[in-house]
Order: C-alpha cells, then structure tokens, then sequence
C-alpha cells in the first residue's frame, strides 16, 4: 500500500488535510488513534470516526514482526513479515536509530550481498516502509531512520520518497536524520533536490576504481567514483549535510594502500564522511575481512591526511544478522548464510 492510496480512502470519508495529517501523524508515531489533547470526537468529523477502526485495522496489517533478534552491542534485527507474506529486515540501531527495507530483495547484485542473490522480488510500498518505524517505535524511541536495509532505494524511488516526505513532516523525524543510501543512480540526484524534505545521502563507494566498482557491483549504474563523489558533493553543499560514503572493508581488495591515496585524492576537502566498515567474513564467499589493527591503521591515516573516517562495526554481529541473512535463513534453513554490506 502506498501512504497517498491511504490519504485518498480518507478523503473519501470526508477528511480534511488537517484530519488527515492528525491521523498520519498519530499512526507514524505509534500512538493511539485517541491520543493526544483533542479528543477524535471533538475534532475528526463523524465520518471519518466511523471508518477509522478499519483503516487502522488496515495499517496494522502492513507489517508484523515475526522474530527479533537482540544484539550484544543494544541493536536487534527483526524479520518483518509484510501482508503477502514476503519477509524484509529492519534494524533497531544503537541511539535512537532504525534501519528499513525498501525492497524484497535486490536487482543490483552486488557480490559481497546476500539481499540480491535471487533478485528483485518486489517493491515495498511508501506505507510498508513506514509501518517498519512505527514497529521500531512501538519498542523504543527512534529519532533516525536510514534508508538502508534491503534493497536499493533509487530503484523504489516514488515510495522511498513518499515515505520520506511522511517521516520527515508528520513522523516529527529531522530532515538531517533520514539518511538515503544508494549505490548511485542520476535519478537520485534529480530527484532528491526537488522534495519539501531532503534527506541526508550516504553513498555507496567501496573503491576508488571504477574498474573494481563495476566487479564488486555488476549492476549497479556505471559511475565513474570521480563523478559520484562530485555528484554527492553538490548535494551536500546544496543541503548543509555531508555525504556519508559507505566502504566495506574486503582484505586484499579494497583495503591496499593505493585505495588509501585514492581516497584521499577524491575526499580531500570535500564535504564528507567515510565510513569504513570490516566485511564480516563467512565461508564460502571467497571474502574476507581485514585485521582490525589494519582497519583501524586506514581509519587514521585518512583523519591525519585529512579525510574524517570513521571506523565502524555491522550493528548485531553476534547475531549473524547482517542483512538478508535473517530472511534467508526463514525461507531456506538449510543454506549457507553471506553477510552483506553492513548497515551504519
């Protein structure tokens, strides 16, 4: 379901934009239908009263979480059930964070990914991917919400969007703590300018090689990491927010010392924060994850040239959740598990 298919059910009952945003708001909240000073009977016209137990009984149904898997480091992963019964994975993140999927699965492929290892399955729509925050936010607070579970936004981009636009008006979520991740695609960059909300960006970079990016990322649009990271730089000046770029750590691969002057050829000065993340090693991929002596040596040789990087760990290793492990151990028990790109 899409939030403007919903906002259109509500019309028909007669609501205004004010009821409207008052019935959203409460629902992107995780708060009764009867919170709040006003009471419904003394504001939502008498129409749209008598519809509400249904419509709230239809956004409830949106999503459920079948299992949850707290971590060690205060993150849990859930396995989100979706109506249809496709699955996705959220994450509860460590200060006030969620990470949601706007895919069942993924059409970029990237290799070191267990999401797109059977594809694209199909798109989760704008309220499908709200009903994700409001279950984080029946269990704690959530003050950020990163686009970055699974899927690929850009290719789901009228939902993400509308979603956007939802969490960053009605949810009370600020503009700088909705976080779009992407691989890169133009679409994103024409788009994302021209919403009431802009989200922060975090890119997906990986390498300086545009050689290696197209190994590591077979289908994904082919950018140059030059142009990307120009392309990213002048959304965040254009926001006030700096681009986030994402690097999964692959020992051997990505984490030589030429890659090391590649970053700090294209980041020097830029408007930016690399966030470097060691690969969690599994076997069978024929990946592994760099020392963590390595890792963090790399981390501090970009902050002393200049470069702010910021060495991070996937949120729940000890659960063996990296995303798409948790939905893939649902349908096939009985496969090996691949950890993919770590969430921030």
């Amino acid at each position: 379901m899409r939030i403007d298919h919903f906002r259109e059910r509500l019309r028909a009952h007669g609501a205004k934009p004010c009821h409207e945003f008052r019935v959203l708001r409460l629902w992107a909240t995780a708060q009764d239908q009867g919170s709040g000073r006003r009471k419904p009977e003394d504001f939502l016209p008498a129409s749209v009263r008598a519809a509400l137990p249904e419509l709230t009984a239809d956004l409830a149904a949106l999503a459920r979480v079948r299992s949850e898997h707290p971590a060690d480091d205060g993150s849990a992963r859930l396995l989100v059930e979706l109506a249809g019964g496709h699955t996705v994975e959220s994450v509860l993140l460590p200060r006030d964070g969620v990470c949601v999927s706007t895919q069942v699965g993924c059409a970029v492929g990237c290799l070191f990914c267990m999401t797109g290892r059977d594809g694209l399955l199909r798109q989760v729509g704008s309220a499908e991917i709200v009903a994700q925050v409001v279950l984080a936010r029946a269990r704690r607070p959530v003050k950020k919400v990163v686009f970055m579970g699974m899927g690929e936004p850009a290719h789901n981009l009228d939902n993400v969007l509308e979603a956007i636009d939802l969490l960053g008006t009605a949810g009370g979520i600020g503009h700088k703590n909705l976080v779009f991740s992407t691989v890169g695609d133009p679409r994103v960059f024409e788009r994302l300018p021209l919403g009431a909300v802009k989200p922060a960006l975090a890119l997906s970079l990986h390498t300086t090689r545009a050689d290696l990016r197209a190994e590591l990322l077979p289908r994904a649009p082919r950018f140059d990491p030059a142009d990307l990271v120009a392309e990213g730089e002048r959304y965040a000046r254009a926001t006030g927010y700096p681009i986030q770029y994402q690097w999964t750590l692959l020992e051997g691969i990505n984490d030589t010392d030429e890659e090391l002057e590649g970053m700090v050829r294209l980041l020097s000065g830029k408007y930016a924060i690399m966030n470097m993340i060691p690969y969690n090693t599994t076997e069978g991929t024929g990946y592994r994850r760099p020392s963590w002596e390595r890792a963090a040596a790399m981390s501090n040789y970009l902050n002393r040239r200049g470069v702010l990087a910021r060495l991070r760990q996937s949120a729940g290793q000890d659960v063996d959740g990296g995303c798409g492990q948790l939905r893939a151990r649902s349908a096939k028990p009985a496969r090996a598990t691949i950890v993919i790109q770590p969430v921030a």
